[in-house]
């Protein structure tokens, strides 16, 4: 670095190397430029280093070791022929200055003052380490050879109460020699357990899970693999099941209340009353329109057919009697369309009212029942008038 810097540099006229020695002499200048404008105090500015942890007394916060700082330093004694420094630093985070000094005789730093060390020194008897030779302890084996003798005797003491461990230490480390063999061990089984992960990581996503899952067994393998999750019938039993339920079932609009309901007694009711009024209007129909062919229908006293409200029979018997008391077998009961339309709106008049309004109470129904109804004759041919030769 000297060289380099001495090259290039601009020498005055008047320069004289006997007189001025170097351009630092010629512009009456230290090398070091400000870390020297205390050098006539025997005080140099250099970069310290904390050398441990410690607490500052201004502010009490934590110093960590290996902070640098500007420091002053100078000498203030010697041990033995070793000189002792002390540097003074100004903490960064206060006004507080802080000044350490060296101790040869223990190998470390000393606090003077501003500062309070972090204790993590420990006895090195204690922790059974390895104690360094004193310089007078040293000297003694150097010179007198019973002293040596009787200190290799305790030496040899210690190596035999250390050798089990010893060789159980050499034996742990003989098998880890082989670090190609143990490195493709160590990236052999984290692929296996990245894989693992990732296909755990896959069945959370997708069952969206947020617990953990549990690493896999052979019981389970086997348990899941005896498990089928199937349905009793395929796709195409199901479709043809549909299709012939599709093909049997009515063209037309069933009622859906069952029989035993009101509902379905409702239906059934109407259904009942909508047939005996067709009978009985057909029954009323005068005997002129009934009159077919030359004949005339007579009409015969009979006995009359009451109907009871649980018998739902009683329409077939009226229309049975209806169809076979003509005595003639061309006289047929034919009523008018006017009276098929009035009937038939009849019904759907009584159906309506009935399911959207509710129920008729009982003497109205009664009454309903009495209307509708009307006289009940039978139908018998009368050949009165006619040739008694016939």
């Amino acid at each position: 670095m000297g060289e380099r810097k001495g090259t290039n540099k601009y020498y005055p006229p008047d320069f004289d190397p006997a007189k001025h020695g170097s351009l630092n002499g010629y512009h009456k200048t230290h090398a070091l430029r400000e870390r020297a404008r205390k050098l006539s105090q025997g005080i140099l500015i250099i970069r310290f280093e904390m050398p441990y942890n410690i607490w500052c007394e201004g502010c009490k916060n934590h110093i960590g070791m290996g902070v640098r700082y500007n420091a002053e330093k100078k000498k203030v004694g010697n041990y033995y022929t070793t000189p002792i420094y002390r540097f003074r630093m100004k903490c960064h985070l206060c006004v507080n200055y802080i000044e350490m000094q060296t101790d040869p005789a223990t190998c470390d730093y000393l606090i003077v003052t501003g500062a309070n060390r972090k204790e993590e020194r420990w006895d090195m008897e204690e922790n059974e380490q390895i104690l360094t030779t004193e310089r007078a302890e040293k000297e003694k084996l150097e010179t007198d050879a019973m002293f040596k003798l009787d200190h290799g005797g305790k030496d040899k003491e210690k190596l035999k109460k250390a050798l089990p461990s010893l060789s159980e230490i050499q034996d742990h480390q003989s098998g880890w020699k082989d670090d190609f063999q143990l490195n493709s061990t160590l990236r052999t089984k984290f692929r296996t357990q990245k894989k693992v992960i990732a296909k755990d990581n896959a069945v959370r996503m997708r069952t969206n899970l947020s617990i953990p899952l549990l690493p896999e067994k052979e019981e389970d393998k086997k348990l899941a693999a005896l498990l089928t999750y199937q349905a009793p019938d395929s796709y195409e039993d199901k479709k043809h099941s549909k299709r012939k339920e599709i093909c049997s079932r009515s063209w037309f609009n069933s009622t859906t209340a069952s029989p035993g309901s009101a509902a379905g007694s409702l239906i059934q009711k109407l259904a009942l009353q909508g047939r005996e009024a067709r009978v009985a209007k057909a029954l009323s129909s005068s005997p002129a329109q009934l009159i077919q062919k030359g004949f005339s229908i007579k009409t015969k006293p009979r006995a009359t057919v009451t109907r009871r409200k649980s018998d739902p029979e009683v329409n077939t018997c009226v229309d049975e009697v209806a169809q076979t008391e003509c005595e003639q077998p061309d006289a047929v009961v034919r009523p008018t369309r006017a009276d098929q339309e009035a009937a038939e709106t009849n019904d759907r008049v009584k159906t309506t009212e009935e399911v959207n309004g509710g129920l008729m109470n009982a003497e109205d129904s009664e009454k309903e029942k009495d209307r509708s109804r009307g006289p009940i004759t039978s139908l018998v041919a009368d050949y009165s008038d006619s040739d008694p030769g016939q």
